[in-house]
């Protein structure tokens, strides 16, 4: 409890907060993440293809229908809303404290929750687009034009959003507290721009250790959700 009144303290304290989450943000709301112990990439074999080879760029134009499957059995986002953690990120928005959300999630939790600053490292699985005639939906769909229609994400072997990127470094060039959400800080490079903070308070709330834990002023290993819940409470 001690790490959460400090947590809170800071908050208080604090007059730019930037948050930067990973997949374990979102395991509250029924989401798996990637790397922890129930994560998707522990199951090896997806009709005989790893994950991290169906999740890439060159996988998506060789084999669409297995692509696409996984994303349906394994990244679906149908009916997944957010959990207090991200209302609780939205509501630090609304103060005035919290100024971006820096993700890698492409679940678009932070926005249903309100959130209006917020960054997708990775893009975005609510939005498709077609190749050839450039026609948009929040959904996958069959293009009348008949062109090739993907998820507006970045994929193994792509480069990030270089505007998106960008902001992200200024951001947290800017924050003199930075919250890191959910992440175990091994997928590059986005782990890599945290590298850029120069502010006063690191906060890392992750299930499991990360690189970074040396550096941090608090370190708390529960859930994203139910810590944001005490800290609210000691807030108001």
């Amino acid at each position: 409890m001690e790490n959460i009144k400090k947590f809170a303290d800071i908050i208080k304290n604090s007059n730019y907060i930037v948050a930067f989450t990973g997949a374990g943000a979102s395991t509250d709301s029924g989401l798996a993440d990637f790397r922890g112990k129930n994560g998707l990439y522990n199951d090896r074999n997806f009709m005989g293809y790893e994950p991290e080879e169906i999740l890439s760029h060159d996988f998506f134009f060789a084999h669409r229908d297995i692509f696409n499957r996984y994303l349906k059995e394994k990244l679906s986002i149908d009916g997944i809303k957010p959990n207090f953690g991200h209302k609780a990120l939205a509501e630090l928005e609304k103060l005035g404290k919290l100024k971006t959300v820096i993700t890698q999630n492409i679940d678009n939790l932070h926005q249903e929750a309100g959130s209006k600053n917020v960054l997708e490292l990775h893009g975005t699985l609510k939005k498709w687009y077609c190749l050839n005639c450039g026609k948009k939906s929040n959904e996958d769909f069959k293009c009348s034009c008949g062109g090739t229609v993907r998820p507006q994400v970045t994929l193994y072997g792509e480069m990030l959003d270089e505007v998106v990127t960008e902001n992200a470094i200024k951001e947290i060039k800017k924050a003199d507290t930075l919250i890191i959400i959910g992440t175990s800080l091994t997928v590059y490079p986005a782990a890599y721009y945290i590298n850029y903070f120069k502010g006063n308070n690191l906060i890392i709330i992750n299930e499991t250790p990360t690189s970074q834990d040396g550096m941090a002023n608090v370190v708390i290993r529960e859930k994203f959700a139910a810590i944001m819940e005490k800290v609210m409470k000691i807030l108001k």
